[in-house]
């Protein structure tokens, strides 16, 4: 067996994860037009059956999927509202007004007031940018900071990532003499703010791309205002490079913020991953420097899981704008200051998100919350941190599979942030528990809530009816999606290097899953990691022998030794180990019935 070096080393583009007993195995039906497909693209059955099950089923879509074109994104002008707001900033540009950007402390936000700003310093124009404090502001545009704008001379407010829900904060920066722009993609209300402009997917309904992130928006107007102040028909060069980076950071953005990769966010994706490691910005390669990598062949899985996370921490753990700082950098010994920085803060939330995970899950178990009657996981205490509440959320919708709020409880009105699982709208949950709330905001899967201590009790029942109501007890069980059954001859190197051109992988386009049944152990398990947590062992059926990972799996060694025959469901992944390749499958599920 390879080392625990080696083994990390394959790995590093497959999120690791514990994998939680009492999966439902879902398994694709194999397709008749499985072999046609595959003979007319000439790739292997497993290959044409990904497709087919992610809704590609004819050549010309096969073709369009696999070979993603910039020039089928959406032109920017058909953006609702853009005209608007094109309109309206091109004349605080040439009035020479001073305008600010003002956008969320996540990455889809930090990246999209990177694009609007760098766009409009290209413009000469009189920019700054403003982020909230995750922890003192909270969430989206506040009053008190359009006050703060105004005094300091701000004539026009261009929100990104946020915006769509401040109808209170724009009427005060409307009396206060400020215009304003909201570029956001969070779910809009029945009432809508008075901006002078909106662009937002949802606003037309049948704009192509619903699924926008905030980063992606933000793209787009800063596209279209490239195009109405560029001197011709194409985009000079200055517009061209700038454009070139901005789809780097949109990329970031999109990846960060897990929307559906499929459609026109998988063609941006696609080219923003592939010029990042080129990307001119030196905040972007100071980044990728401090996460340890050289810039070769980035994917999803790095931004998700290395850059993210430290341009993450910026808010989480301090202010959001020194993330912003660093990818508007233009000096490289200020942006590795602050990668560095960044880097030693993300080491640190990591810390306190593995004690607040570990406190949690005891007190859930201690609670009985994880009860099978019990369709939601609401938790409050005023010793959590409140900028890893929504990772921890995150660890705990993974391991029970229910909706879940973590609220950060210190204050006299707390903060707390949701996760969900599939099928279930956890926003329109919120909504209808709104009369307990001061505020809230977000996604069908993600959303923050603003509520006063007192008020936590009753929140938790009501959100809890709601979803007896609205989720079924069998929603409640995790299921593990699974692409075909396959042979281990199947996998031979060129197919698995095949799968890979699927990517970039995420919401939407799943990394492949497949499964085997019926297998025996061909070389005795081995628990490797610092605490024997991960599994080594290699498995065996009629056809081939190939190596395995379990990562969380240490506890099933003398299981696996004791059963004769068990069914196993993987990842298939390329080891790369002392110059030499293999195949290697990354554990998702073992079934012993």
């Amino acid at each position: 067996m390879q080392s625990m070096a080696g083994m990390q080393t394959q790995t590093r583009n497959i999120r690791r994860r514990s994998t939680a007993r009492g999966k439902k195995w879902v398994v694709q039906p194999a397709c008749d037009s499985c072999e046609q497909l595959a003979g007319s693209l000439k790739v292997s059955p497993l290959f044409a059956q990904v497709l087919i099950n992610r809704g590609i089923e004819t050549r010309s879509r096969a073709s369009a999927f696999l070979n993603p074109k910039l020039a089928d994104l959406i032109s920017p002008e058909e953006m609702p509202g853009m005209q608007k707001a094109v309109g309206k900033i091109s004349s605080a540009i040439k009035d020479g007004q001073k305008i600010t950007i003002y956008g969320d402390y996540d990455v889809d936000g930090i990246t999209g007031v990177a694009i609007l700003s760098q766009l409009l310093e290209l413009l000469d124009a009189d920019v700054d940018f403003y982020i909230p404090h995750r922890i003192r502001e909270g969430y989206g545009v506040n009053e008190d900071a359009v006050r703060s704008l105004a005094e300091n001379g701000t004539n026009l407010l261009v929100t990104t990532d946020c915006g769509i829900s401040a109808i209170d904060s724009v009427l005060a920066a409307g009396q206060l003499g400020i215009e304003t722009v909201i570029t956001d993609h969070h779910q809009p209300d029945d009432t809508l703010p008075q901006a002078a402009a909106i662009v937002h997917p949802a606003l037309d309904k049948s704009y192509a791309n619903q699924d926008s992130a905030g980063a992606m928006v933000a793209f787009k107007l800063a596209w279209a205002l490239a195009i109405h102040f560029n001197s011709g028909p194409r985009l000079d060069d200055r517009f061209r490079r700038f454009m070139l980076d901005a789809t780097s950071l949109a990329a970031m953005g999109t990846i960060a913020d897990i929307m559906d990769l499929r459609g026109e966010n998988r063609i941006l994706t696609s080219y923003g991953l592939k010029s990042l490691g080129e990307c001119s910005l030196p905040g972007i390669r100071a980044l990728i420097e401090n996460a340890g990598l050289d810039g070769k062949g980035l994917d999803s899985y790095h931004i998700g899981f290395r850059l993210a996370p430290m341009l993450n921490a910026a808010g989480r753990m301090g202010h959001a704008r020194l993330a912003v700082e660093l990818l508007n950098s233009t000096s490289t010994t200020r942006a590795i200051q602050i990668a560095r920085y960044l880097k030693e803060q993300n080491a640190q939330r990591r810390k306190y998100e593995r004690k607040i995970s570990k406190h949690a899950m005891r007190t859930i178990t201690e609670k009985q919350l994880d009860h099978p009657d019990n369709q939601t996981i609401v938790l409050a205490n005023e010793k959590w941190h409140a900028g890893v509440i929504g990772v921890v959320a995150s660890r705990i919708v993974d391991r029970f599979y229910r909706p879940t709020i973590i609220i950060n409880s210190d204050t006299t009105v707390c903060h707390g942030s949701a996760r969900s699982i599939p099928d279930f709208d956890i926003l329109k949950a919120i909504k209808s528990c709104r009369k307990w709330l001061t505020g809230f905001g977000g996604h069908e899967m993600a959303a923050g809530i603003s509520i006063a201590r007192e008020n936590i009790p009753e929140f938790s029942a009501e959100f809890e009816a709601y979803a007896q109501q609205n989720l079924a007890s069998h929603n409640t069980t995790a299921r593990l999606h699974i692409d075909s059954f396959a042979a281990l001859n199947q996998l031979k190197m060129p197919v698995v290097t095949e799968l890979s051109r699927l990517g970039p992988f995420g919401t939407g386009n799943p990394r492949p899953v497949f499964a085997t049944k019926g297998l025996r152990l061909a070389a005795s398990p081995r628990r490797v990691g610092s605490r024997g947590e991960h599994l080594q062992f290699a498995v065996s059926d009629n056809t081939a022998s190939i190596r395995c990972i379990g990562f969380g799996l240490g506890k099933y060694e003398k299981k696996l030794v004791e059963k004769d025959f068990f069914d196993l469901a993987y990842e298939p992944a390329i080891n790369n180990f002392n110059a030499s390749s293999s195949v290697q499958l990354v554990v998702s599920d073992i079934r012993f019935e």
